[in-house]
């Protein structure tokens, strides 16, 4: 059987989703990729709040209750980074999208399956919700959002493009 795009099955998978996701995503009109992926997205109230819109209806916001954890890891990264992160563990999320290297690391030393906005690109575009990845890129390019040539050409061969 073959699947159109507005039919294809969501990824039942508990996401965790950073607020640069949400900021770059929604900057190039790619915010709706999050929901057409994934079942179950959540976010923290200060992501929320970093994001400074309203966040989309299918948007879960949930907030940390381990306290202690969230000041532990704010320690290292950013309070937005720290909630994700915390929140992660209490939920025992399936993926944490974000961005930022030094948080990426930390996800990665606390063994996160991480993955980050460019990726939620790529995997829009192999699983056949997208035709194309360059568009999203070449908005990106026209935003404050650092991504090397190297990447580009990395995703760009991922895609098949």
């Amino acid at each position: 059987m073959i699947w159109m795009p507005s039919e294809m099955p969501k990824q039942d998978k508990i996401v965790i989703t950073d607020a640069s996701c949400f900021i770059l995503l929604d900057k190039i009109g790619g915010l709706d990729l999050l929901n057409s992926l994934y079942k179950h997205i959540i976010t923290t109230p200060e992501i929320a709040a970093e994001y400074k819109k309203r966040l989309p209806e299918w948007v879960e916001v949930k907030a940390v209750t381990n306290r202690d954890l969230l000041y532990n890891y704010a320690e290292t990264v950013d309070i937005g980074e720290a909630s994700a992160l915390a929140l992660a563990v209490e939920i025992r999320a399936d993926l944490l999208i974000i961005d930022d290297a030094g948080a990426r690391k930390f996800a990665q030393k606390l063994h996160f399956n991480i993955t980050g906005t460019v990726g939620i690109i790529l995997n829009a575009k192999l699983e056949g919700i997208i035709p194309l990845i360059k568009p999203y890129i070449s908005k990106i390019q026209q935003t404050n959002f650092r991504i090397s040539d190297w990447l580009i050409d990395q995703l760009l061969n991922e895609a098949g493009e």
